[in-house]
């Protein structure tokens, strides 16, 4: 008897749960006129779109708010809100222009009732501000660019040459970033005078004018690195963790995209400031060089170089003290995020790993046979220092 009554229960435990899974049908009532239209609308320009608010109507049919205007001839854009806000944001403006809008009160059944039409006046978009701010000249085997997004708007900065002299316009480049900021290069580029140009772009194809300037690039080959070797300094210099594991050859294997077994890495144990040597076995004026952070932990973090020096020789003395070399320069780790230790987008690991943080000298260098680098900081390790690899350009002299 127990077990019939503990069937009975089962079977309308289950009956209960089963009803209480079974979803709600709201009832959608087609024939329901439009919801009432918006009020009280206000609009606060903004860089390439504005921000609205406005008054609800208290109306049970109402399901969304939907705001369409033109960005360009043609170009149309949709912004929506829900019932539960009274604002919506418009974006996409590549200029400063009046531009009408049309706000619809949308009902459950999707009907929509007549627009509350608006204009709206954008202040300056990013693509022209961050445009103003940009400067084009010439570097080592190309050109050099610097500009300045202080509202981190998502942009293209897009560099172009005259191929054939004729406003033949070919993309050299075109960078995607959200930094507050940039600097970098564009190289590859005989050293002959060519027309160069550039403009900035927004995902919405909104651009910029374009900036047209006739350069040089300067002449620079990369050092071949199959004659450099490792000058031990023993009183000066520091080793590798072990000579097969993150010995300084590592610094020019021309492998840097793993830590384990390509890279140069100091003992954890190491203090700073911390100097490792190199022959390069010919004679270098050095035009500019590129250092490659190792990736995993070691990027803008841990043990990471921060700030540097580069010395070089001629001639150094036997026993590496400092008298015979001249330091080529002070050098600082950039970031292109800005973000905070810990922190990092894709953007700052590309350029610290893949691309290599690119220096040139704030004055040019003598002619060296020696390089010496000395670790001032690393971003948070204690003394440790891991550098992934190390490329130099310039002239080979004879």
């Amino acid at each position: 008897m127990r077990k019939i009554y503990f069937f009975i229960a089962l079977i309308a435990g289950i009956s209960i749960c089963g009803c209480s899974k079974e979803e709600r049908i709201d009832y959608i009532d087609k024939n329901a006129p439009a919801p009432a239209q918006i009020s009280a609308v206000q609009a606060e320009p903004t860089p390439g779109g504005a921000k609205l608010t406005y008054k609800l109507p208290s109306d049970p049919n109402l399901s969304y708010v939907k705001a369409v205007y033109e960005i360009q001839p043609g170009v149309f854009r949709e912004a929506k809100s829900s019932v539960y806000a009274n604002k919506i944001d418009l974006v996409g403006f590549g200029d400063t222009l009046s531009h009408d809008v049309k706000l619809f009160s949308v009902g459950k059944n999707e009907k929509e009732s007549q627009p509350v039409i608006i204009s709206v006046k954008p202040h300056t978009p990013p693509v022209n501000t961050v445009f103003e701010t940009v400067s084009l000249n010439t570097t080592f085997s190309g050109v050099n660019l610097s500009f300045q997004n202080p509202g981190k708007a998502d942009l293209a900065i897009v560099v172009m040459v005259d191929s054939t002299g004729q406003n033949t316009w070919a993309t050299l480049n075109t960078r995607y970033t959200n930094a507050v900021s940039g600097n970098y290069s564009v190289r590859g580029q005989k050293s002959v005078e060519r027309k160069f140009a550039v403009y900035v772009r927004d995902r919405w194809s909104n651009k910029s004018d374009t900036l047209i300037k006739t350069l040089t690039p300067k002449f620079e080959i990369e050092i071949p690195k199959n004659l450099w070797t490792h000058v031990n300094y023993t009183n000066v210099d520091q080793q590798g963790v072990a000579d097969n594991n993150f010995a300084v050859r590592y610094i020019w294997d021309n492998r840097w995209a793993s830590l384990t077994g390509q890279s140069y890495a100091s003992p954890n144990n190491s203090k700073l400031p911390q100097t490792i040597s190199i022959g390069l076995n010919q004679t270098v004026l050095l035009s500019r060089f590129k250092a490659h952070q190792a990736e995993r932990t070691h990027i803008y973090n841990g043990s990471a170089f921060k700030t540097f020096e580069l010395w070089g020789s001629m001639n150094p003395a036997p026993d590496g003290s400092w008298d015979s070399w001249v330091k080529l320069g002070t050098f600082k780790s950039f970031k292109p995020s800005g973000l905070p230790l810990g922190q990092m987008t894709d953007a700052d690991k590309n350029y610290a790993n893949f691309l290599g943080e690119d220096f040139e000298f704030e004055i040019p260098p003598t002619p060296v046979k020696f390089l010496r680098w000395k670790t001032l900081e690393t971003y948070s390790s204690t003394g440790q220092v891991v550098i992934a690899e190390l490329t130099l350009f310039g002239e080979i002299l004879p």
